[in-house]
């Protein structure tokens, strides 16, 4: 009876280890997907790939991009910003093209004084033309925990998002001549740096060296739902449709995601370029006009 009940142990240990081994083969990690590009070891690949981390002293910040170009996707990290003291601080987390006409999708947090709340920064260029420059506060600390944020690219639309709330939403306006991101590939980047010449309250607040080094940290990085391109051809064939599990291609918000937007930007946007008349004086940029 002992022996048998020994086997039986035996095999689900086995069972177990095969099932471990198969998760943690398919999982990805950082080492697949992203190299350290700068910082001089400052920034880390930690727990067998699965954490990342990027520092900043005041000899340096640090900062990665992907090993993959992409050309729309949704794409989710997970985050966990400088805690404490971080002002003058900027982690920016981002999807950028090369060139002097580039297309790029920013979030970038920007660090405050102990206490006070980050500001969460989005912007969109296009061409090499930005300006379109959203503000929010968060809804919780975002030093204290992991909480995912989320790009969603399609040919339609940019949808950003907080743990699964839309926050924003920019729409594909080229009928009205508002060129939209889609045709360069973008990497995606991130980078941990001083900006204490305007990151925190205009640049009236600077960084506080004795507070370094500050880090923040990166986990659970997910682009399985993403078109990589590579030698000049997509993963995504034209006729990728929801029945080839794309139907993030084509997604858009739902009448609970749009309820969810306006909640985001009744509570807690704090900028809108779309409402800032005196840098207008001329009109509001054409996408403005686009519900």
């Amino acid at each position: 009876m002992a022996s048998r009940s020994t086997s039986s142990l035996c095999s689900a240990a086995l069972l177990l280890m095969v099932v471990s081994w198969a998760t943690s083969a398919s999982a990805r990690n950082f080492y697949q997907d992203f190299d350290i590009t700068w910082g001089d070891g400052r920034g880390q690949i930690l727990n067998n790939g699965d954490l990342l981390t990027l520092s900043l002293d005041k000899a340096s910040g640090s900062g990665f991009q992907s090993k993959n170009e992409y050309l729309f996707g949704k794409i989710d990290m997970q985050l966990k910003l400088v805690p404490g003291n971080s002002a003058g601080t900027v982690t920016a987390y981002y999807l950028s093209s090369n060139g002097s006409t580039w297309d790029e999708i920013d979030f970038e947090f920007l660090g405050n004084l102990s206490g006070d709340p980050y500001i969460l920064h989005t912007n969109v260029f296009s061409q090499g033309k930005g300006n379109r420059e959203q503000q929010f506060y968060l809804w919780f600390d975002p030093t204290a925990d992991f909480h995912t944020y989320s790009i969603l690219w399609n040919p339609q639309r940019i949808i950003f998002s907080v743990d699964g709330i839309p926050i924003r939403e920019f729409k594909n306006a080229e009928s009205i001549g508002v060129p939209f991101p889609k045709a360069q590939p973008m990497r995606i980047f991130s980078s941990l740096w001083n900006a204490d010449d305007w990151a925190t309250r205009g640049g009236l607040v600077k960084t506080d060296w004795t507070q370094a080094p500050f880090t923040a940290s990166y986990s659970n990085f997910n682009a399985d739902n993403a078109c990589v391109w590579s030698s000049g051809s997509s993963s995504c064939t034209s006729s990728s449709s929801s029945s080839d599990g794309n139907a993030w291609l084509s997604e858009e918000l739902d009448s609970t995601s749009q309820e969810r937007l306006k909640w985001v930007q009744s509570n807690y946007m704090i900028y809108n370029y779309c409402t800032d008349a005196k840098r207008f004086p001329q009109g509001f940029p054409p996408e403005c006009s686009m519900s």
